[in-house]
Parts: C-alpha cells; structure tokens; sequence
C-alpha cells in the first residue's frame, strides 16, 4: 500500500541550517566563557532539543539556562541571513502536495521558529501540521512526536514516511512504526547512520518520488 502520510525533520532534512546552528553554539559557549567543542562533537547531537545538547556538555541548571539563552541570542537575530533551502525542496513539496499526501515536520525545535525558516523559504503553506518542542513531553529519539503528528493527521504508522537526516530521526521513526528514510544530504554520514537501520536511503530529495511510486520529476 502506498503511504499517505509524509513526515520531514526540518534542519538537516528540508531546511539547510548547519551553520546557523553551528554559530549558534559557539556564540553561546564563548559568551558564557565556556569552552567552545569541535562543531563535530557539537552537530553528533543535531535533531534533539537544545537540553540535551548542551546537557552532553554537562551543562544543567543555571548554566543550562545561560546557554541556551545565548544560543537562542544569535539564533534569533542571525536566522533570516544564515538559512537557506536544500536542492529541489520546493518542488518535491509541491509534487507530494499535488498528489494529495499528507505532509507534516517533526523537529525538536521551537514551533515559532520552525514556522519562521518555513514561511523564510516560502515552503509552510505545503504542510497539515508541525510537532515541536511544544507539543510533546519526550523528544526525539524517543517514538512520540512520530506518533504525535500521525494522530493529528489522522494516519496508522503503516501509512506513513518519516524522512530525516539524522540517527535520533531513524530511530524516532523505527520506535513509532512508520518507514524510515535516511537523507544524506544532510551534516550525517551514511556511516553515522547506519547503525539506526533506516528503511530507505535517499541520496536526494527527489529520490523519495519513485519509493512513492510516482514519476522522477522532469528539470
């Protein structure tokens, strides 16, 4: 049966927003005299909520607080200049809207400014709903905001696609019974995702139009 349900991660996945988030941290780690790690260390992480980011760090407490407050500093005055679309986004939005799927994002960021990069890039008016930090008590990789967005779309995990660029996306997706698809123009490796078993691999968004069984668009 094909799916009628399609569910993105947003950073990473729709919107290329690496180094928003990268500047972000650093901004934040530097102005609250904290040592700044490797952005590698910093993006492992890439898909859970700021919380957890910096908790890796052992951050918590007032210090968690301060952090994330300077981290939501830059993000916020810098969003506009530093975000941009991936390749081909629009159109296979507009394709999958065309064709009467049902689309929604799950990320781990505030709703207010995953509506802001969508509405930035001209792509919010393509989707039903959005699960973020919000809406749910546990995050990614746990399986509730999958499940989450299927229940207001009103879909069985088996008519359903999650696709995201990340570990805690696979594994969120897995958890909640949907279909997994791994994008890989995203900061992840293959190898760095592996390990999640994502159902598909696609190396473009494009790529998830024929696992859909519809036809590849035409440039």
């Amino acid at each position: 049966m094909r799916p009628q349900a399609i569910l993105f991660d947003l950073d990473g996945t729709l919107i290329d927003s690496v180094d928003l988030i990268v500047q972000s941290a650093r901004h934040a780690f530097t102005t609250c005299d904290e040592p700044v790690p490797p952005d590698a260390d910093w993006l492992a992480d890439l898909g859970m909520p700021l919380t957890a980011m910096f908790g890796r760090f052992g951050a918590s407490g007032e210090r968690l607080e301060r952090l994330i407050a300077g981290y939501r500093e830059f993000q916020h005055a810098n969003h506009d200049r530093l975000v941009q679309p991936y390749e081909a986004v629009d159109t296979t939005l507009a394709r999958l809207h065309a064709e009467g799927f049902a689309l929604g994002i799950v990320t781990s960021k505030a709703e207010p400014m995953a509506w802001r990069g969508l509405e930035l890039l001209g792509l919010a008016g393509r989707f039903d709903t959005i699960v973020g930090l919000e809406s749910c008590t546990n995050h990614k990789p746990h399986p509730e905001p999958v499940e989450t967005a299927l229940a207001r779309l009103g879909m069985a995990p088996t008519e359903a696609v999650f696709v995201g660029d990340s570990p805690h996306d696979m594994n969120s997706g897995r958890a909640a019974g949907v279909t997994t698809a791994a994008a890989l123009w995203g900061p992840f490796s293959r190898d760095q995702i592996a390990s999640s078993r994502p159902d598909w691999w696609l190396d473009r968004i494009t790529d998830l139009l024929p696992r859909l069984g519809l036809t590849a668009q035409v440039a």
